[in-house]
């Protein structure tokens, strides 16, 4: 009964990462198959490039969600721990995202190769998530920010109705 929810996720892990497997084992067996067999006559050394640029985005992603999802054993052989929910988003929805457009780049590309530009949106993304970030650090400048009569004046006045008591009128009978 005890450690069930490990032994849970465990299993769950196990079968996450061999449908991962799975589906890149697919698109590389689609993009051998249609693309050097049947379309050899077109394939060039840049397609070689693009195999092992999408084996690489594939190994990366890959291998740190293995690593992720790898449980803890106890020095006897007892569960500790059935590894890190793979459901969750953060670093593993990227590794993920990362996995899933790779593939369909991979087997879109038998199609066009134009369809390597879809790649562009994974930089793209980290950048606008960086900025993010950055953007946490930087300092506003609304202390020191130039303030013109009519704003000035509209604060005042706010801060000054603000300020005074209010009275709530109660009916007599």
């Amino acid at each position: 009964m005890a450690n069930q929810g490990a032994k849970k996720r465990k299993e769950e892990n196990t079968r996450h990462m061999a449908r991962l497997r799975h589906i890149i084992i697919a698109c590389n067996a689609i993009y051998i198959l249609v693309r050097m067999l049947i379309f050899h006559s077109s394939f060039t050394w840049k397609h070689w490039v693009g195999l092992l640029i999408t084996s690489a985005a594939y190994a990366i992603p890959y291998l740190q969600l293995a690593k992720m999802a790898q449980p803890t054993f106890a020095d006897d052989g007892d569960l500790l721990d059935g590894g890190f929910d793979m459901n969750t988003g953060g670093v593993c929805g990227y590794l993920h995202d990362v996995i899933f457009i790779t593939s369909f780049v991979q087997v879109a590309s038998i199609i066009s190769g134009k369809f390597w530009y879809t790649y562009l949106v994974i930089p793209v993304f980290g950048a606008y998530k960086s900025f993010g970030f950055v953007k946490g650090f930087l300092p506003t400048g609304s202390e020191d920010a130039f303030e013109d009569d009519k704003t000035r004046k509209k604060r005042e006045k706010m801060e000054k109705r603000s300020s005074r008591t209010k009275f709530v009128r109660t009916r007599t009978r």
